[in-house]
Parts: structure tokens; sequence; C-alpha cells
């Protein structure tokens, strides 16, 4: 597993093996990205990344489109070189002419595994469970912090927006 932002011990503590993002991307026959778009990964993975990994390699895309230049992994699925799946768009919702809507071996969903009761009640858990610790004056250990040197880098649009 490739994660820039976990320091390896963590990953192996968790039965995860580190890797670099060279291996992951030459070594892998499926490849999840469940990445969120940063200042520094918006777009990172495209032509070249798409071209180094094995051929016919599966790509799935789980979290935010822009994190791969999305012409490019079109263009890798249209050559033969990789399959993919993805559950999020450039756009959303995704034109009813968008080139990838016809495009063989490119698996589309609808962006909704957060959407699904379990989730949301697992959410609701982790949610309880940090308010408990808060209300013992404790931090919160299972939901996402907003810390200053992680909130700066992240890139969402509003809702409005898409």
């Amino acid at each position: 597993m490739f994660d820039p932002w976990l320091p390896h011990s963590i990953l192996e503590e968790n039965g995860v093996e580190p890797a670099s993002l060279e291996d992951v991307l030459t070594k892998s026959d499926f490849l999840f990205v469940v990445a969120a778009v940063t200042s520094e990964n918006k777009g990172f993975l495209g032509t070249e990344a798409f071209a180094s990994m094995r051929r016919g390699a599966a790509f799935i895309l789980l979290s935010r489109a822009d994190v791969v230049d999305f012409d490019a992994l079109m263009a890798a699925v249209s050559s033969g070189q990789i399959v993919a799946a993805s559950d999020v768009y450039p756009q959303e919702p995704l034109p009813p002419d968008h080139p990838v809507r016809s495009l063989k071996g490119f698996i589309r969903s609808s962006h909704r595994a957060g959407a699904l009761d379990s989730a949301f009640k697992k959410m609701g858990d982790m949610v309880l469970e940090d308010m408990d610790l808060m209300d013992r004056g404790l931090p919160p250990m299972r939901c996402k912090r907003a810390e200053r040197e992680t909130v700066s880098r992240m890139r969402s649009k509003p809702v409005a927006v898409n």
C-alpha cells in the first residue's frame, strides 16, 4: 500500500505492507484509489502512471475524480492498457453524452458507498465514541480532526458546484 501521509509503522501495525507508488503501479493486478484531493495530488495519476501499470490491470477509482487525469484514464482504457471502474467523475452528475459512458472496459457506478445504511451506522458509532471521549476532556480518536497542517492542503468543491 502507498500512502504518503502515514508512517510505515502504522501501515505495518494494521497488517499492510508499505510500498512506493512506483511499486504499487507496476506490480499490482488491482489498484484501488481512495485518496482525498489535495494541493499536491490533483491529477497526479496520468498518462505516465497508467502506462507503467501491468497490461490488463484493473484500476478502481473510489474517492475523488480529481486525483486522476480523467482523459488519460479514459485513453489508457481505450488503448487496452488497463480496465477501470469508477463511481466518481470530473462532473457529477455525469452528462448523458460523456464519452466514458460508451467506453468498453470501463465500469461505471454511481457514488453511493458512503450512503449505505451500514456506513451511516458505523459513522454514527464513531461520532458517539468521540463525543464520549470529548465529554471526558479527551481528544477525539475515531474521526478525522481538522489539523492545521492538512486542512490547507485539502481541495473540495462546495456541494452547490457539483
